[in-house]
């Protein structure tokens, strides 16, 4: 799985962009807000790379930073918000403006954006709004830990489901145990399989 690429950009699009890495060109699908802030063709850009494999296909999506690409993973766990919707969501909305309409339950912000409508909206409020952060910074341990978010993302690219992996590892870890993060994977590991 690619998850960060570093090349030259070759071709440049406010849909997509071609990254020479080695000889290689990787074309990767961006919102307009990763456009905006890549260099001139010719320059040196790193992107951080969701990977998608289908049967017929396989296609990368690339972001500027990891922010973006938290939504992106969040936004395509939403039933009937494949990755063409999720880049195109994030191309009409930053991804903070994202999570602070959904912690504010806004479906008439999010029904702005070009191909949501307010039934979209509505849907990705419900499924998403407990899965970011507080906008205060108070709550979650995920929200606070790098450890705990490093062990959620590795029990997803195991194959888990992000809500379950992010339960399991809520379930293992506490402040009070200082886990490492090889500990908190091989616990969550048990409690995801009894």
């Amino acid at each position: 799985m690619i998850a960060l690429l570093t090349g030259i950009v070759a071709e440049k699009k406010p849909t997509q962009v071609i990254l020479d890495v080695g000889g290689v060109g990787y074309r990767l699908f961006i919102s307009l807000n990763t456009y905006e802030k890549l260099p001139q063709r010719g320059e040196n850009a790193r992107l951080h790379v969701v990977t998608i494999a289908r049967e017929d296909a396989l296609h990368l999506y690339g972001f500027f930073d990891t922010d973006e690409k938290d939504v992106f993973n969040k936004l395509i766990t939403v039933s009937r918000v494949g990755p063409k919707l999720a880049i195109q969501t994030l191309s009409g909305i930053s991804s903070s403006n994202l999570e602070s309409a959904i912690a504010n339950n806004d479906v008439a912000k999010l029904s702005r954006v070009h191909g949501l409508g307010k039934k979209t909206a509505e849907r990705i409020i419900i499924e998403l709004k407990d899965k970011m952060a507080p906008p205060t910074g108070a709550g979650t341990a995920l929200s606070g830990s790098a450890d705990i978010r490093d062990s959620v993302e590795a029990l997803v690219n195991l194959g888990y489901k992000r809500a379950q992996a992010e339960k399991a590892v809520m379930a293992v870890s506490a402040p009070e145990k200082e886990l490492s993060i090889s500990e908190i994977i091989r616990q969550s590991l048990k409690t995801l399989s009894s």
